[in-house]
């Protein structure tokens, strides 16, 4: 007879006659209705023999045997991914385990196996095992019975696993998504709170003035397009920054304190020299200075309010998300101009662009650029990839948001000049909670749900191309989706 010692004592292994071991065995869940001689067939068998605590089985093991308990008890764990182990299954004495693994052809564990009390075990080899099947029908019947209730329990529990890994999924995803609207909102609000002080102010200097029907009348005008400014038609880069420069270089010619600026507010909001003149012609140098700072203010003040309205707005429209996450409830189709959603993205992370001193470039060539579609979930695409973009360029840095037309297909795509994506974590990038991050920077969940969104929602494609200073992501957006 064999002897071998394990860890310092704890475990001990021994070959012994089967015929040892038959009475024990035969008093078995497993084995009951089988005979001493019938066992027989089988010469040897090892008995174990554990102390509590005692690992028999380790993830990874790449050798599988059948175990029968005679004494004592053990219980079986899975590992998880944060090094933790949870508990799947306990047995005691006269109950067996390690079939699973045979029947089904696992060439490794997957378990950890250990003695929850000092115990004795009969463990078979893959060969015994077979012979068992083979010879004992009232045995084979038993682990058949055994294995098709651990499996119907291990597809119940994975089932439960996948509920709650999908919340899971679904949490961290809304807080991924809640942060950039969020964010936006608050710091809109707080500005807003500032240019309501200096309307006010510039509104008491002005009530010292009275003004004549006429100049009423343009300050009226002004007014009124204000408060109409929320959905202009973006521009280009190009575009945007002449227009910027002229309308500066205007109001600095006409003596307008800050010209420079309120500009970028006033052409923001569709404001050209024309809709001014009025203003101009009608007010001496210092009333129109002061009535082109009150506009910039109030203008400044609709836009960030309109920035508000869109940022609750998206939040309202990830809790509507959140409701339909078992019933995606049919909405009605509506006309989206992608130019305009990819400018609402840039005004929401727009504190993102001024930290960090970048500049945006944009060339939008796409025509037609409108789509149909559903909800907002065209925001998630490029709040995702734009604030991904401001996260890998440098200080100073530029992106570049371009929009093209190919045959059935509305092209954009956002590229950044940082230090690129390794070509072995390329392939991955996509891959739910997969991060190159660093831990508490990101979730792992932001191009998950970009390719899930192009491709699933609006039966696009979405790729990749990154080399060292130059990375783009590429969206394709079919002009006639699928309904």
């Amino acid at each position: 007879m064999g002897k071998e010692n394990q860890a310092a004592g704890q475990l001990q292994i021994e070959s012994v006659a089967t015929r040892d071991l038959a009475e024990a065995l035969t008093q078995t869940h497993v084995f009951t209705g089988v005979t001493a001689e019938a066992l027989q067939r089988i010469e040897r068998v090892e008995r174990i023999t554990a102390k509590a605590g005692t690992v028999l089985v380790e993830p990874g093991q790449d050798w599988l045997y059948y175990w029968v308990i005679l004494e004592g008890g053990g219980q079986a764990e899975r590992p998880e991914t944060d090094g933790s182990f949870s508990l799947v299954g306990k047995a005691s004495a006269g109950e067996a385990f390690g079939e699973v693994p045979l029947l089904t052809g696992m060439k490794q564990s997957h378990l950890r196996v250990s003695a929850t009390q000092d115990s004795v075990l009969a463990r078979f080899t893959q060969q015994d095992f077979w012979e068992v099947m083979a010879c004992c029908p009232a045995a084979r019947k038993t682990i058949l019975a055994d294995t098709a209730q651990r499996s119907q329990a291990y597809q119940v529990e994975a089932l439960h696993r996948e509920k709650l890994i999908s919340l899971g999924t679904l949490a961290a995803g809304l807080m991924h998504e809640l942060h950039n609207p969020g964010s936006a909102a608050k710091r809109a609000a707080s500005q807003l709170r500032e240019n309501l002080m200096r309307l006010q102010e510039m509104s008491l200097r002005n009530a010292d003035r009275p003004k004549t029907a006429i100049q009423m009348q343009c300050m009226k005008d002004l007014l009124n397009h204000a408060l109409r400014g929320c959905n202009q038609p973006a521009l280009s880069s190009l575009e945007q920054a002449d227009a910027e420069e002229a309308m500066g270089e205007f109001l600095d010619r006409a003596g307008v304190e800050n010209a420079f600026t309120i500009a970028p507010t006033l052409v923001s909001m569709g404001v050209d020299r024309e809709e001014i003149a009025c203003v101009q012609e009608h007010f001496d140098k210092e009333s129109f200075s002061d009535a082109l700072n009150w506009f910039g203010a109030l203008v400044s003040s609709v836009s960030l309010v309109c920035a508000i309205e869109e940022s609750i707005g998206r939040v309202s429209d990830l809790v509507m998300a959140v409701k339909k996450f078992a019933y995606d409830e049919k909405s009605p189709s509506k006309e989206l101009d992608v130019h305009d959603s990819l400018q609402s993205t840039l005004t929401i992370l727009g504190h993102k662009l001024r930290i960090k001193q970048i500049q945006v470039e944009k060339r939008f060539a796409a025509s037609p650029s409108k789509i149909q579609t559903r909800g907002h979930a065209l925001s998630q695409v490029w709040t995702n990839l734009i604030d991904n973009a401001i996260d890998a360029s440098p200080e100073g840095g530029k992106i570049e948001i371009s929009t093209w037309s190919e045959p059935n297909w509305l092209v954009a795509c956002i590229g950044d000049h940082g230090s690129g994506i390794p070509s072995d974590v390329l392939p991955r990038i996509f891959e739910a909670f997969f991060t190159t991050k660093p831990q508490g920077s990101g979730t792992g969940l932001g191009l998950e749900i970009v390719s899930r969104i192009v491709t699933q929602k609006f039966g696009g494609k979405i790729e990749v191309e990154s080399n060292p200073g130059d990375t783009r992501f590429i969206v394709r957006l079919p002009l006639n989706p699928p309904k």
